[in-house]
């Protein structure tokens, strides 16, 4: 079992318990897997091992500041596991991670993000990351959220990569409902570092999707992929701004958004931004937004599924 800090056990175990039911992983109680809890405006649950750094505290103005620090030429075959969750029905959770990441290291972060069973929230959460040289650092961050809509998610990630480095990222919120969520990646590469982004939502209802993906390639040889898929129903609106600079010789960059629609009422839009600083970098883009075929549907619907039911298999399927 982890370090759990004392007085928050019967909490810890309410949050884990969420974790596992919407994640179906019980490595938050394993001992050979490092892993971060934050439960609100505080870090409750702590796994560290050799060489990974932990370091948090809670200002007076409610914001979590987490330092995550990996040493040089740390390999990390586990997944670091990463659980943030809220318990109230309402409020508001502020958080601030600082990711170190040294020279030639081989990471990945699992980050669950359980914001069920709540009326009203604004959850937001800034990353700032730097990946030392040779490093690679894979991070996936999926949400739950609640299905009556009143949560507010703003998820920041500005990321530095050194000479050779490589970033992925991707975000995924398909599951349940979004209520509103704005997202920014906003990455610089250094000399010959990659970064993949790809960002999948699902939205529902009356649902808001604002993503924007920036690529600066900076560094001669750098390259990077950004692409967005968005799933939107019912009244959902959705935009997406993704965008590409580049900013030295023998860049290349790519992005790329697909908009899936179901409804009359949707409103989804894609805005594509390259800007070529360098007559010897390359930038290319796509976009497509289409509908979920009738067809589809109607087989689905003729084996005794409802319409809704219909296109969540259909979606699900193109999640992939």
């Amino acid at each position: 079992m982890i370090d759990v800090v004392k007085a928050y056990e019967e909490e810890f175990e309410q949050l884990v318990k969420l974790y596992e039911k919407h994640t179906q992983d019980n490595s938050l109680r394993n001992r050979a897997v490092a892993s971060i809890i934050v439960s609100g405006n505080r870090v409750i649950g702590l796994n560290t091992l050799k060489g990974i750094d932990v370091k948090s505290k809670t200002r007076e103005d409610g914001v979590v500041i987490i330092d995550v620090n990996i040493e040089d030429n740390v390999i990390m075959p586990i997944p670091v596991h990463l659980c943030t969750g809220f318990l109230e029905k309402r409020g508001e959770q502020l958080l601030r991670f600082n990711y170190y990441i040294g020279n030639n290291v081989k990471i990945k972060f699992k980050s669950h993000c359980i914001l069920t069973k709540i009326e009203k929230l604004h959850h937001k959460m800034i990353s700032d990351i730097y990946v030392g040289k040779n490093s690679s650092l894979i991070y996936e961050d999926e949400h739950f959220h609640d299905e009556n809509g009143g949560i507010f998610v703003e998820t920041i990630t500005y990321a530095k990569l050194d000479k050779n480095a490589f970033f992925q990222n991707k975000f995924s919120a398909t599951k349940t409902r979004i209520g509103k969520i704005n997202v920014l990646m906003d990455l610089e590469l250094s000399d010959s570092a990659k970064a993949d982004l790809e960002s999948k939502i699902y939205g529902k209802l009356t649902d808001e999707i604002n993503i924007q993906e920036i690529l600066r390639l900076n560094g001669e040889h750098a390259s990077g992929i950004a692409k967005s898929t968005i799933f939107a129903t019912d009244l959902t609106k959705a935009h997406v701004i993704n965008e590409a600079y580049g900013n030295a010789p023998y860049t290349k960059g790519h992005i790329e958004c697909n908009e899936v629609v179901k409804g009359e009422n949707v409103s989804v839009s894609t805005v594509p931004i390259l800007k070529v600083v360098n007559e010897k970098s390359e930038l290319t883009h796509e976009a497509s937004v289409g509908r979920i075929k009738q067809d589809q549907l109607d087989i689905l619907m003729s084996k005794g599924l409802s319409e809704e039911e219909a296109t969540s298999i259909i979606i699900n399927g193109l999640i992939g």
